[in-house]
């Protein structure tokens, strides 16, 4: 029998292909020449590529035999991922490769802020000799503030604590009983801003956190701060960053990643009080070849029928095909389940009831696991690391079977407890030929709504008028309802509505409905396709 084939498409690292082994046939394109990308996909098993190979719906379609599809890097802008998903190709890519490089960056940007090292260098090279000019500032004893502490904030924490700084945190996930473990004080985000002296930004980019650095947060930090963001482009309002550099609002800011890439006609780049690099977070020899080597070992697994602990679209593996239809539902639940927490979640029972549980089902314990996490960590959250994150937090996690469903075939409910000691629960299942996913509980309220993409969960006293407000003022600010469903324990006690509509509300129409109704909890969900 003759050897799968693995396509490289760009240049990876010896090691890459080292790691891949004997067993298959490897042959290597240039990816960016799509006439000849699209006839060596043909016969292709997998494909290796890096940022510049666009696999897309077209790619897909041209690789018959294609099972995965692996991004030896984080990012995952240039891979259809839902075009594979449809096509039944595994998506994987290398979420941890990365976080050291990111973390040492982001020391660089604020050293370099700190010294004045960019300017210093390039007045020298001038033949200008200014050392007054340039006269900064020590890092000893200032206060480092750090906006997520997930995997790369914890690695910052330990490298600027060694310098004897103040570290100080926000982050609406982690636990105190987290945060003390990393020597890290806890605070809001209006506390951090204003008592930085350097703030630094790791969180996911999300609706939510699209341009939470604006012009009001700017205003509450100290003249003399610096912020530095090797993170996502846009979780900086980057007119409000040139409004607040340029009107001395702050000292200045260190950035890596942009709006738009490159930053064409960016103000932001000429200033003097800023120090930029063009997305270097994961460019270094080591991460590089971290990630060949582990999306080399993803696709070996992937290939020889195993579970991919770093696939992001489809476990993959072992798995009946019985259960395989509830990995996606239940990442969805998840996501869910994370929208609807108001404060760090302490533990979760994966309770999994009916038909299923003659089967193995602990992957959709991983698949809950990667839903709760994937809006709320700055990293990409998979079937391996879900657990870490799981633990670092000191969630306890527990996967629960039981044989007896009373109302639905299969049932899957997530119940967790939060660190303010408030209950969080959301169960759903599959119905029909078509396997539609529905969410059939929330927090004790039995509904039937099928999963979307944009979700508005509301908790108010039940009385009468309050559909008319949600359709007027819906429909004044021109966004479709799609669907409602109200349910409510008894008549004129609380009642939960759940919307789904067909774009994403602003958070001054959802402050207007929650006032209007007087709602005693009001989500926004985004769900991202699993």
């Amino acid at each position: 029998m003759s050897k799968p084939v693995v396509l490289i498409a760009e240049e990876l690292s010896p090691a890459t292909v080292e790691a891949l082994g004997p067993d298959f046939e490897i042959r290597t394109v240039d990816g960016t020449d799509r006439p000849a990308l699209l006839a060596a996909l043909a016969d292709s098993a997998a494909i290796l590529v890096r940022s510049a190979t666009q696999v897309d719906a077209e790619a897909l379609a041209a690789a018959p035999k294609l099972k995965v599809v692996a991004r030896a890097g984080v990012g995952l802008d240039n891979v259809d991922i839902k075009a594979a998903t449809t096509a039944g190709v595994m998506v994987v890519n290398a979420p941890t490769s990365n976080i050291i490089s990111a973390a040492e960056l982001t020391v660089g940007h604020i050293l370099s802020l700190a010294r004045h090292i960019p300017a210093g260098h390039a007045s020298l090279a001038e033949g200008l000799w200014k050392r007054s000019k340039y006269t900064g500032v020590e890092l000893y004893e200032k206060t480092i503030g750090i906006i997520g502490l997930g995997r790369i904030g914890a690695l910052i924490t330990a490298r600027m604590q060694a310098f004897g700084t103040n570290v100080i945190a926000y982050d609406p996930y982690i636990t105190s009983a987290r945060a003390q473990q990393l020597g890290v004080q806890l605070v809001s985000l209006e506390e951090l801003l204003a008592q930085s002296d350097f703030i630094t930004i790791h969180m996911p980019k999300t609706p939510e956190t699209t341009g939470m650095i604006s012009d009001e947060q700017l205003k509450l930090m100290k003249p003399t701060a610096f912020i530095v963001n090797v993170a996502r482009g846009g979780l900086i309002d980057e007119d409000a960053l040139h409004r607040a550099l340029t009107s001395n609002t702050i000292a200045g800011a260190g950035l890596d990643v942009f709006v738009n890439e490159p930053p064409k006609d960016s103000p932001l780049v000429s200033l003097p009080n800023v120090v930029v690099t063009p997305h270097l977070g994961a460019s270094t020899d080591e991460a590089q070849e971290k990630a060949g080597v582990s999306v080399a070992r993803s696709v070996r697994l992937a290939l020889s029928g195993e579970l991919v602990p770093d696939a992001v679209n489809v476990a993959g593996g072992v798995i009946d095909p019985y259960v395989r239809p509830g990995i996606p539902l239940v990442e969805k639940l998840g996501q869910v389940f994370s929208g609807l927490a108001g404060s760090p979640l302490t533990s979760v029972d994966i309770e999994v009831r009916g038909e299923l549980v003659d089967y193995d089902v602990s992957v959709l314990k991983l698949a809950a696991l990667k839903g709760i996490f994937t809006n709320i960590v700055s990293e990409t959250v998979s079937y391996v690391n879900a657990p870490l994150l799981a633990e670092q937090r000191g969630i306890e996690v527990r996967l629960i079977t039981d044989s007896v469903s009373a109302e639905y075939r299969n049932l899957i409910t997530l119940n967790g407890a939060l660190s303010d000691g408030s209950q969080v629960s959301v169960s759903g299942t599959l119905t029909g030929t078509k396997q539609i996913e529905k969410i059939v509980g929330i927090n004790g309220y039995d509904v039937e709504v099928p999963i979307a993409e944009h979700l508005i969960v509301m908790v108010y006293d039940d009385r009468p008028g309050i559909v008319a407000v949600f359709g007027q003022q819906f429909g004044d600010a021109k966004i479709n309802i799609a669907g409602m469903q109200i349910a409510r324990t008894m008549a004129g006690g609380k009642a939960l509505s759940v919307l789904t509509v067909d774009s994403p509300a602003p958070d001054a129409l959802l402050e207007s409905v929650r006032t209007a109704i007087d709602a005693d909890l009001l989500r926004e969900i985004d769900i991202t396709e699993a």
